[in-house]
């Protein structure tokens, strides 16, 4: 049935291109702000063919469509596009062509490209322009198909907009404002056009509803050193959030007046503008007044490094929010086999116990609980309708994390739910030890992910096997749970950026093993980022660990870890019992001192 439906939103897409004048048309999984989580409002991309995962492109053609993805959800985009009559393209496998090389062989003359210029990145309309200008393709990029399609579309986002008090935020609007004007006189512009959507929030010590998971609001912001105006939904505005920003002496302007004001700039000047982040749309608006430098949002990394009292907080929060999956655990241990447990229940149960915690605001995305086969797929939500019952075998991925008011927290343990084979056991064995070693990472400053990710990978790469995804990524502070420019990988793809390691960077530390069809293990931690010693050969750099959830030593085989290994492993479940197990009952203490096996 549900094949049968994208089948016929397909079919009604192409007949509005074939009226629009429109060859191929593109869908990404974008708002107006290229966010990486989208409100239900902008998820065209999953209404015309069906994949839920949060990346991937959609291409329409009179005869066929296909879908671009990444290694992340090959399993469950393989499996929600059968039957839909759209096409697996699975991105960086060998043989499989950008987005940028199919439209070049696909495209002719006098055909038309089109695509709705405000979920485009200005960079990729950019690129998109100079692949078919040599073909003679002509680019419209005024048009959106949900409009006219998309009957029963959920309303535009307009949630409650909140001030950050400034005992949270540990740094006023105005200290701000004045340190990232001169980042962006530095850049050689007077102003800025800032559009993504957590930057602002952090800038203007604002939080908001309007994405699940993600405590931001749909908004802009133009900056100079005379004047910043804050275009929001007027209406979305607490009495506290208006009086805020009018004391700082912020202009507020409605959400949708952001084209006019650009429209209405005198010419002249330069302006500042992040070309992975500004729409293409409003880029033309912007570059037909002004003079566009081209440049990183310098928000970017002033907000990724995060300040004393940021740290202090997210300190406390992970603690607490450990405390918690510590307890998930126990409790999944002592019940499982006895009573029914799913996937669902168990993600529920696990949220019930962070709701208990002081400060929770949501959860920080959708847990991911995925049993057996389940767990292979990296970005696995089960349903009502299609999810499985635990057994007393095996194990259950459990990703999962929580907003509170003084943090964001990403945490992952694969749990063992009974007996496992020799091959989950060296596998497991394999993570644990990746992540012990990141963890436990010295390295000299100017090192950015890309020199510290082996430390994760090597254990498992001398399997023979790999994940297909980053090792980690930075943590926002009761923001984004995935921020940047920080990131650990081997290997950075376009629009992917590499950022040196600064002190004061969060960054998540999460090798796995993916196996489709068998299991799939995790096992996360986040860790900050701060100096160590200087001295001849320069400024040398660690991780502190902000994650205290036992590793599960049912699934470890000693013999397979070096002596350093066994060592960083005992030491870790040492200090999970000495900070978690005063904080619990005394029965699950006892259990976590056998767990951890931290005193024999």
């Amino acid at each position: 049935m549900e094949n049968r439906k994208i089948q016929d939103r397909l079919g009604r897409l192409r007949a509005w291109m074939q009226d629009q004048g429109i060859d191929l048309y593109m869908i990404p999984t974008a708002d107006y702000h290229n966010s990486e989580y989208v409100s239900d409002y902008f998820k065209v991309r999953e209404y015309f063919c069906g994949f839920t995962g949060s990346a991937g492109t959609l291409l329409v053609w009179r005869e066929g469509a296909g879908l671009w993805t990444d290694g992340r959800y090959f399993i469950q985009a393989e499996k929600e596009l059968e039957g839909t009559g759209v096409t697996l393209f699975r991105m960086q496998d060998e043989g499989v062509p950008t987005i940028e090389e199919f439209l070049a062989g696909k495209m002719g003359p006098g055909q038309t490209f089109g695509f709705d210029g405000r979920v485009i990145p200005a960079g990729q309309g950019k690129k998109y322009e100079a692949t078919l200008a040599p073909r003679n393709v002509k680019i419209c990029y005024d048009r959106d198909p949900a409009q006219d399609i998309w009957k029963d579309r959920p309303a535009f986002p307009a949630g409650r907009v909140w001030a950050l008090d400034e005992a949270l935020a540990g740094e006023s609007v105005e200290s701000k404002l004045g340190r990232v004007m001169d980042r962006v006189e530095k850049a050689g512009a007077e102003g800025l056009l800032l559009t993504k959507l957590d930057d602002l929030m952090w800038l203007f010590n604002l939080r908001g509803c309007d994405v699940e998971c993600n405590p931001v609001a749909m908004s802009y912001g133009f900056i100079t050193r005379e004047r910043a105006v804050l275009f929001l939904r007027k209406d979305a505005m607490d009495k506290s959030a208006e009086n805020f920003l009018a004391e700082k002496k912020v202009r507020v302007e409605e959400y949708g007046a952001v084209a006019d004001f650009l429209r209405a700039l005198p010419k002249g000047g330069k302006v500042l503008a992040d070309m992975r982040c500004c729409s293409y749309a409003l880029y033309r608006l912007l570059s037909e007044r002004r003079e566009v430098v081209e440049g990183d949002n310098p928000t970017e990394l002033l907000k990724a490094v995060k300040n004393p009292v940021e740290l202090a907080h997210m300190e406390e929060v992970y603690l607490k929010d450990s405390v918690a999956l510590t307890r998930f655990i126990y409790w999944l241990k002592t019940n499982i086999g006895k009573t029914e447990i799913t996937e669902i229940s168990a993600a529920d149960h696990l949220e019930k116990l962070r709701r208990e915690i002081p400060g929770f605001l949501d959860l920080s995305f959708p847990t991911i609980a995925g049993f057996g086969a389940n767990a292979a797929m990296m970005h696995y939500e089960a349903t009502p309708e299609d999810h499985a019952v635990l057994q007393p075998r095996g194990m259950l991925l459990v990703d999962s994390g929580g907003q509170y008011l003084g943090g964001t927290t990403d945490v992952t343990r694969t749990i063992v739910l009974g007996p496992l084979t020799d091959e989950e056991k060296q596998h497991y064995t394999a993570v644990a030890a990746g992540m012990l070693q990141l963890s436990a990472a010295r390295w000299l400053y100017g090192c950015t992910g890309r020199n510290l990710d082996i430390l994760a990978r090597q254990p498992v790469w001398d399997l023979g096997i790999d994940y297909k995804c980053g090792t980690g990524h930075g943590v926002g502070y009761i923001l984004n749970v995935h921020e940047g420019p920080q990131g650990l990988r081997w290997r950075f793809t376009e629009g992917q950026k590499e950022a040196v390691i600064e002190a004061g960077m969060d960054v998540t530390n999460e090798p796995g093993v993916y196996l489709e069809g068998k299991y799939g293990i995790r096992i996360e931690n986040v860790m900050v980022a701060e100096n160590d010693v200087k001295n001849e050969y320069g400024q040398f750099m660690r991780f502190k660990t902000l994650t205290w959830v036992p590793i599960d030593m049912e699934a470890i085989v000693e013999e397979r870890l070096t002596e350093g290994q066994r060592a960083l492993l005992y030491a870790y479940q040492r200090t999970v019992y000495e900070k978690v197990a005063p904080l619990l009952p005394a029965e699950e203490a006892e259990w976590l001192r056998k767990e951890t096996r931290a005193y024999g």
